[in-house]
């Protein structure tokens, strides 16, 4: 027998069970410490809730899409396997990804049999070929993702279904309208224009009400006939529930699973955090947007009615991990402060620039 190696397990005779099985357990022990570390197992799609993620939201690959627009697939696909050992910079939703992976691991000590966590999902209409450096780029940050879809130029929107999708994060706009289209959470993510320290063990998530967690009854009032009559309209219906906007799914989400936390005696202690940050007015439409919540079963820890001042400021403070709005200005107000911030393209709000892509469509045919 060779040093180091365990004992031979023989086939026990009658009576002899006691003798090896404890024979067996060292020789289990010994091939497990010879295999690599063990991962937690990939829960069921329908059973988490799954984040699915572009390579460009994960991973900064602003060359590599020079590339591609400037040469085309075969350079793009070229320089891709020629790097392919060089891991990618982290991009806009890595901080996001790292938080979820956070709470996942507090879940798993918790609720060590649960498949109630966040599953990560990688959507890429790259070459397959590209895969390799996604892997590589994945490993060398030990980032948990399991499940990848390589389309190979088709768009991963028909896909998203299929895996349950309850989020979806892109930095392509177009693939985001699409997946918004078809009733799927979405939004275009956007790298903020300076680095803010994140906190590395509570995911918090920023929504902004109207067009992103409510629908965009209210704003359709405010365009069409005014601050005025909208503070009147909301008056009036004060104790009716707004109809749900785009992400109302995802926070539901987010508390269902900050509610496995506060039975376990945590809430104060709770690794994922939700902020309301809407441009309402508290006195004069917060109690509607505030009752529309408690309707739906659902709260945030925090709402902060700004009385449509700059939001950024604020972000600021909270530092999230990701913040949504349908508005590009406040998106734009979010990067300049450090934000990551993610574009919901719901609602009244986006007519003028539909119509401006479409007619760039248009021109271009």
């Amino acid at each position: 027998m060779e040093p180091g190696q365990p004992r031979e397990v023989r086939e026990p005779g009658p009576g002899a069970e006691t003798a090896v099985a404890p024979r067996w357990e060292e020789a289990k022990t010994f091939y497990d410490n010879l295999s690599p570390k063990k991962k937690p197992k990939s829960p069921k799609p329908q059973n988490a809730v799954t984040i699915a993620v572009s390579s460009r939201a994960l991973f900064r690959m602003d060359e590599e899409q020079r590339i591609y627009t400037e040469q085309g697939v075969e350079e793009y696909v070229r320089y891709q396997l020629e790097h392919e050992n060089e891991p990618f910079s982290p991009g806009p939703a890595f901080p996001f990804v790292k938080a979820l992976e956070a709470v996942n691991k507090r879940l798993r000590e918790l609720y060590p049999d649960s498949e109630d966590v966040f599953d990560i999902v990688l959507m890429t209409n790259n070459h397959a070929q590209v895969g390799v450096r996604l892997i590589n780029s994945i490993n060398h940050y030990d980032l948990f993702i399991e499940r990848f879809c390589m389309t190979g130029g088709n768009s991963p929107i028909c896909y998203l279904k299929a895996y349950h999708t309850n989020l979806y994060l892109s930095a392509d706009a177009e693939k985001v309208r699409e997946a918004i289209d078809e009733g799927i959470a979405a939004a275009t993510i956007f790298s903020p224009s300076r680095d803010v320290v994140v906190s590395q063990s509570q995911l918090r998530v920023a929504f902004d009400g109207d067009a992103v967690l409510f629908s965009d009854e209210s704003e359709r009032i405010v365009k069409a006939h005014g601050l005025d009559r909208f503070f009147e309209h909301e008056k009036a219906h004060e104790n009716k529930p707004l109809a749900q906007g785009p992400l109302k799914g995802f926070l539901e989400a987010l508390g269902r699973l900050q509610k496995k936390f506060y039975s376990k005696g945590l809430r104060l202690e709770c690794p994922i955090r939700t902020y309301l940050v809407t441009a309402r007015s508290a006195a004069s439409s917060g109690a509607r947007a505030l009752k529309t919540l408690r309707s739906w079963g659902l709260e945030t820890d925090e709402a902060l009615f700004l009385a449509g001042a700059p939001k950024g400021p604020l972000l600021e403070k909270i530092r999230p991990h990701i913040f949504f709005d349908d508005q590009m200005f406040h998106v734009a107000g979010a990067q300049e402060m450090g934000t990551v911030a993610a574009h919901v393209p719901y609602g009244v709000a986006q007519t003028p620039r539909r119509a401006a892509a479409a007619k760039q469509t248009l021109g271009s045919q």
